[in-house]
């Protein structure tokens, strides 16, 4: 029960460490899928 109270009071600063790694994750992602799928779309045409 200590431990989560601990870790919510350094919830900002966690908060956007998060953010920053999942954008980090998810920008290069979004890209590669749509990369992909707009390659994938010309050879199909």
């Amino acid at each position: 029960m200590n431990t989560r109270i601990d870790t919510q009071a350094g919830g900002s600063s966690n908060k956007g460490l998060l953010v920053l790694f999942w954008a980090y994750v998810l920008i290069p992602l979004a890209w590669g899928v749509t990369n992909t799928l707009t390659q994938a779309m010309k050879l199909f045409h």
